[in-house]
């Protein structure tokens, strides 16, 4: 009896170390990212205020675009931008990295029409990826701007 006693509390240690040791492997693949979770075209609105003179001027903005992503963390798009009734086709060009918990950044280039002066400028934008990389939440982190954007995967994993 006393064997059997000590073979339960044996295996019952062993097994949970094992749980213990198998455990935070386990939690962390539940929400495993890589740049390649980004793939494919999305549709996104922008919106926000810009409180530091910008390229289109402090005040209001709103932004609706498509945006291609790779799946090797570069990106590229077109967009149509109203900051304050002023309206600008855009051109986005950038890379993207996506870390592991499914937060990342946009270092995006974004180049205005030459009739309108401004030039490219560089754009930086933390994102969050959500409903299993089919959406995606972010906010620009130039200082003075307070814009959000919201995208949804058009068709994933294909360029249109």
């Amino acid at each position: 009896m006393k064997r059997s006693t000590i073979a339960k509390t044996f295996t019952m240690a062993a097994v949970t170390a094992l749980a213990l040791v198998l455990a935070p492997t386990a939690k962390a693949q539940v929400n495993l990212c890589s740049n390649a979770t980004l793939h494919g075209t999305f549709a996104y609105t922008g919106t926000g205020i810009t409180t530091a003179a910008s390229a289109a001027g402090a005040g209001t903005i709103a932004e609706v675009g498509t945006q291609y992503f790779d799946g090797n963390g570069n990106t590229t798009g077109a967009a149509t931008l109203s900051g304050n009734g002023t309206f600008y086709q855009l051109t986005i060009a950038g890379t993207y990295t996506l870390n592991s918990n499914c937060t990342g950044t946009f270092a995006l280039q974004v180049t205005f029409p030459a009739s309108s002066g401004v030039g490219t400028i560089p754009v930086p934008v933390f994102f969050v990826i959500d409903s299993n990389g089919t959406e995606f939440q972010a906010i620009e982190t130039s200082t003075g701007d307070v814009i959000t954007r919201i995208g949804r995967a058009l068709f994933p994993g294909r360029q249109i």
